[in-house]
C-alpha cells in the first residue's frame, strides 16, 4: 500500500534542484545514506579536482551530477520515498 509522505514536495524538489550535488534533500527526507554518499562524492570531487588529479575528479564529478539529476527526476515524478518508505508527492497525485 502507497503512503503519502509528510514532508513537502516544493522544499524537497528545490533542495534537490538547488543543493543536489550536497545531498541536502536526502538529509530532508531523512535518507541518510544516500546524503552521506552525496557527500563524499562532493568531497571527493573537490579533493581531487585541488589536487591536480582531473581525471579522478570529473568521474566523481559526474557521479555525483548523475545521483542528484536521478533523484530530482524521481522527485519530479512523484515516484521517491522518503526514509520511511513514503511517497513524496506532488500536489493533486493519487497514489
Amino acid at each position: 500500500m502507497k503512503i503519502k509522505s509528510e514532508k513537502n514536495y516544493a522544499t524537497a524538489v528545490c533542495l534537490s534542484a538547488i543543493l543536489g550535488l550536497f545531498g541536502i534533500q536526502h538529509f530532508y527526507l531523512g535518507r541518510y545514506v544516500e546524503g552521506s554518499v552525496d557527500v563524499l562524492l562532493t568531497v571527493a570531487w573537490v579533493y581531487f579536482f585541488f589536487n591536480d588529479h582531473l581525471l579522478y575528479g570529473i568521474i566523481m564529478l559526474g557521479l555525483d551530477g548523475l545521483h542528484s539529476f536521478v533523484a530530482t527526476i524521481l522527485l519530479l515524478t512523484g515516484s521517491y520515498t522518503d526514509g520511511k518508505g513514503q511517497y513524496v508527492c506532488y500536489p493533486g497525485q493519487t497514489l
